[in-house]
């Protein structure tokens, strides 16, 4: 079964926290603070590998967390980056933000890649916190936590030539008689339930590869059936193959299931409208309303719309039919791979509010907690620092401005501490 959407939540790895150490050497009465760095935590990579071909495998895997970064150590020594996750999917994944289902990456080539999660920087050693005055500082900083992302995977297979139209038109049938493709036929009314890809060769060093897209019904636009997994396939093809039955047998309308299917495809996306197709008409060996046909033929012509007849069982016309095909595709431009903008290049800025709860007053927000995680509260140094940071991240003027008096209760986090100014 081709499975090809799947959601996933990923994690980068955190940063190693810096260390709080001092040298200890013989004859060196008091050695300085020696902590190192915390390392790096490792990032979340997605790359295409042409070797895959379905989502399958993340049907029995939805997590995904890369290595943390070590800690850091004695004598300035920096603690080991985490080793980033390599995640392989196959060529033609398109990855959105799991929340906002943005696209931000098209792995449209093998070896691509994408980087969706950023690891968390080491923290500082105690080493940084040296000051004149301030010889011996008994805190670090910890690392910084990795990023926490859910994912969803789209693959969209990579066909030049896509074949259309409604369920048992001979869709399956064309794709097996001019390539090695061997696709379930059978006089079904709904309609094939996946993909089905074959490589067509019409000379040395010309091949092209075609998608027997599944047969499209009414209201696929609006998920009718399996209507958007089905559509979601032709966005990338170069050239559509529309195949009409013409014969009449089943008594249908060839111009009304044209339209039909054309409207289906533009409402979806009206790109889709304006991609370049050819009309198939097909089983033109078994037709029971002539009438009819030409009625069909001159609305084709028209139109200014390319028509072809063949008959996919008697292979009638599908030599010429892919011939042509493959010549049109060196008219054709190829698509370029789309580069989105990578959301995780800047880190999230971080705020703070400030909230009344009854006498009291809660700081809350990103800052708040990235003020509180850095600081040791059993080292006056440190207090002191976590004081500065409040003064110079703006925090003390919030309050002051949202009425606190000397004495207030203020709550950050899980502490509590009466307001001094």
């Amino acid at each position: 079964m081709l499975v090809d959407i799947a959601e996933i939540q990923i994690q980068s790895g955190n940063g190693g926290n810096g260390l709080v150490s001092f040298r200890r050497e013989k004859y060196v009465a008091a050695g300085g603070p020696d902590g190192g760095d915390g390392g790096r935590g490792g990032d979340v990579i997605f790359m295409a590998d042409s070797r895959l071909l379905t989502l399958m495998d993340f049907r029995y895997k939805r997590e995904y967390k890369a290595q943390n970064g070590g800690d850091g150590r004695g004598a300035k020594c920096t603690g080991a980056s985490g080793e980033p996750l390599i995640i392989r999917v196959p060529v033609g994944t398109l990855i959105k933000d799991g929340e906002t289902d943005k696209p931000i990456a098209d792995l449209s080539s093998d070896g691509a890649q994408f980087l969706a999660a950023r690891g968390g920087n080491g923290g500082w050693g105690n080493v940084h916190f040296a000051t004149p005055t301030r010889q011996v500082p008994k805190f670090a900083k910890p690392g910084q936590k990795g990023i926490s992302r859910r994912i969803k995977l789209e693959l969209k297979l990579l066909a030049d030539v896509g074949l259309v139209g409604f369920p048992n038109v001979g869709k399956s049938t064309l794709l097996s008689v001019v390539s090695s493709a061997r696709p379930k036929i059978a006089n079904y009314h709904f309609t094939t339930l996946e993909p089905n890809l074959g490589v067509i060769s019409v000379g040395e060093g010309d091949s092209f590869v075609m998608a027997d897209i599944p047969g499209i019904i009414e209201g696929a636009s609006d998920g009718a059936g399996l209507g958007h997994e089905f559509l979601r396939h032709i966005e990338r093809t170069r050239l559509l193959l529309h195949l009409v039955d013409v014969s009449g047998i089943e008594g249908r309308n060839p111009i009304e299931d044209f339209d039909t299917i054309c409207e289906e495809m533009r409402k979806y996306n009206p790109l889709l409208a304006e991609k370049p197709q050819i009309v198939v008409a097909n089983k033109t060996d078994i037709i029971t309303d002539e009438a009819a046909y030409e009625a069909f033929k001159k609305e084709i012509e028209d139109r200014d719309l390319l028509l072809f007849e063949i008959s996919a069982a008697t292979k009638k016309g599908t030599r010429e039919l892919m011939a042509f095909a493959s010549g049109c595709l060196k008219e054709l431009p190829v698509p370029e791979q789309v580069v989105y903008e990578d959301i995780t290049e800047e880190p999230e800025e971080l705020t703070f509010s400030i909230v009344r709860e009854g006498e009291a007053y809660r700081v809350e927000g990103s800052r708040a907690e990235h003020i509180v995680a850095h600081t040791n509260f059993s080292d006056y140094e440190s207090l002191q620092f976590f004081q500065r940071s409040l003064r110079d991240h703006g925090i003390i003027d919030a309050l002051e401005v949202a009425g606190i008096q000397e004495g207030d209760l203020v709550r950050m986090c899980d502490l509590e501490f009466e307001f001094v100014h």
